[in-house]
């Protein structure tokens, strides 16, 4: 029989190993705008989460993306954070929101997406195979190209704009997101 004293270092021992085991899943799954991305949710169900990603949810849903985001996919999207999106010029975003642009929004956010699942080192050997550039055809038919800037993807829009890959690797059930820092943009 256990005394009282070794009864509670048990319980105290069985209670730290299962805080550490909590901590080191949590730890496995990426924190995007103060929340976990869970692997096994599809793109719509993480991205609603993200306090970062509200102005993108409230665009995929103005554009009627949601069924399609949230279908087996798999999809690689590149997700503009709520700042990113800020740095469009003011107005843009209401504009683009408005049902009459329902066409050009769509084009903006497919632009943002490229079918499959490409990971960071999937990026990263397409960039080394094609000399330091990787050419990637979006869901809107449009191109983009991808480049390294030391440690970080970048991307080049149509228009001559640029976009860092911020966190890569959120991997979701029907794909990945690598959140970005600024709306890349079609011709």
């Amino acid at each position: 029989m256990m005394n009282k004293t070794s009864m509670n270092k048990t319980f105290t021992l069985l209670a730290v190993l299962t805080l550490a085991a909590t901590s080191a899943l949590a730890a496995g799954n990426p924190v995007v705008g103060g929340k976990q991305m869970y692997p096994t949710k599809n793109i719509i169900e993480n991205a609603v989460n993200s306090a970062d990603h509200t102005t993108l949810v409230a665009a995929v849903k103005a554009a009627g993306l949601v069924d399609t985001l949230e279908s087996p996919g798999p999809f690689t999207v590149f997700a503009p954070t709520n700042e990113a999106f800020a740095k469009l010029p003011a107005g843009t975003v209401d504009t683009l929101l408005k049902p009459e642009n329902k066409a050009t929004l769509t084009k903006v956010l497919t632009y943002h997406v490229v079918a499959g699942r490409l990971s960071a080192s999937d990026l990263k050997k397409k960039i080394q195979e094609g000399n330091g550039t990787a050419e990637l055809t979006t869901v809107e038919g449009g191109k983009l190209w991808a480049s390294m800037d030391g440690k970080h993807i970048i991307l080049k829009d149509e228009k001559g704009g640029t976009s860092t890959v911020t966190i890569p690797n959120v991997f979701q059930s029907n794909g990945v997101i690598h959140v970005v820092d600024t709306v890349v943009m079609p011709n």
